[in-house]
């Protein structure tokens, strides 16, 4: 198995709230994108390496619809994408001009891209709902983003949804939203996660029979030796 493919399978159980207390202990607090909501309600969780894109804000000599044939455009980006990687979009959090639309997210979903993740918004809603590409945006829009933004680049660091963004960082999207994992620290959450999960699991049947939460949830030296019995 191939260390992604391995990432991608350990993650994959692991919920966005879990990976953010892992990250705050080692003193990270400023890891979920804020404004990346599902799209729809019944996307499974999805794992995947960042590949960003950035938008600056509309210049009327830059931002015109003449762009979208240019080489610096979404859509030689979209070719540049890898399969199996999440697409993450800096839209500087701009509500009114939306990124891709139906077209740009059916070309990701042919070429394998695993999700979308943007702090913006998308167009022709039912039709990118219709390409089967998984969303976390802000929403939906029916201008497009030339009437409020200027793309720029592509697999460079940016911001989304306040949160810094390199290529290759790990994102982990379910019902909560999308959280970053630093690339140099995954190894670290790797090993972490699925034990946090199972021990939260443990707690949570303790609270299923009634068991009151001080001592509990963090647990005291008892209910810590409990939980280590428990394993064997």
């Amino acid at each position: 198995m191939s260390n992604d493919a391995r990432i991608v399978e350990t993650l994959a159980g692991v919920t966005t709230a879990t990976i953010t207390t892992i990250l705050l202990k080692k003193g990270l607090r400023n890891v979920w994108l804020r404004g990346t909501r599902p799209l729809r309600p019944d996307q499974p969780r999805l794992v995947g390496r960042a590949f960003t894109l950035r938008f600056v804000p509309a210049r009327e000599d830059l931002a015109t619809p003449e762009s979208w044939s240019s080489p610096t455009s979404t859509r030689a980006a979209i070719e540049a994408m890898p399969e199996g990687c999440i697409a993450v979009v800096d839209a500087m959090g701009v509500t009114d001009a939306g990124i891709f639309g139906d077209i740009l997210c059916a070309r990701m979903a042919k070429k394998g891209v695993a999700a979308l993740v943007t702090d913006g918004v998308v167009r022709d809603l039912a039709g990118v709902l219709g390409t089967g590409l998984p969303v976390w945006c802000q929403g939906g829009a029916a201008p497009p983003s030339v009437a409020g933004l200027t793309f720029v680049a592509w697999q460079q660091p940016i911001a989304c949804g306040g949160v810094a963004v390199f290529p290759d960082d790990i994102i982990v999207a379910d019902a909560d939203g999308a959280v970053l994992i630093p690339a140099a620290l995954i190894e670290t959450v790797l090993e972490l996660a699925p034990e946090q999960e199972r021990f939260e699991g443990w707690i949570m049947d303790e609270v299923n029979r009634g068991a009151a939460l001080p001592g509990l949830y963090p647990p005291n030296a008892e209910n810590k030796a409990r939980y280590e019995a428990s394993k064997k």
